[in-house]
């Protein structure tokens, strides 16, 4: 089975490409990322100028015009085909409760900055204190409880922004 890759340039513009085709390009790499293409008897001078690894996504010039890239895998493709998507993950503005408990301190307050991670509050359920964290960078709209307060399961604790 042959490896295939689709690539899509600025967001409209579709390509795709077996492994063969990729490492049967004439390409001579050169410092800082940047790379010389001899295709159809034409030269191109690309450079790497921002990576997203994980995302995929890449912005490249070529002959001294950007474009951003985004690579697909058959993994990708196959994800894709079936209605799934791993990078289109939904934005999380609601922290609720994962279980009943009581509310022994909270960290932040409306109109804080938080990053992916940050402690907001601790939660103690079953003996155990829980805290809870930022699930991405963004800024408290509100926070619903406090210090003291018991809470049910799924009971909204903190919207953001």
């Amino acid at each position: 089975m042959e490896e295939k890759y689709k690539v899509t340039v600025n967001g409209n513009m579709e390509f795709e490409f077996t492994k063969e085709q990729v490492e049967a390009l004439d390409l001579q790499k050169s410092v800082g990322g940047a790379a010389h293409v001899l295709k159809n008897n034409r030269s191109f001078k690309t450079e790497l100028k921002k990576s997203h690894f994980l995302g995929r996504s890449y912005t490249v010039k070529v002959n001294s015009k950007p474009y951003e890239v985004k690579i697909s895998n058959e993994l990708d493709l196959l994800i894709e085909e079936m209605g799934l998507s791993l990078a289109a993950a939904q934005v999380i503005n609601d922290i609720k409760a994962p279980m009943p408990g009581l509310i022994l301190d909270v960290q932040v307050k409306e109109g804080d900055e938080v990053k992916e991670g940050d402690y907001l509050l601790v939660l103690e359920a079953m003996k155990m204190e829980n805290t809870l964290t930022a699930p991405r960078d963004g800024v408290v709209k509100s926070v619903k409880v406090q210090k003291g307060e018991t809470v049910d399961k799924s009971q909204l604790l903190i919207e953001m922004e």
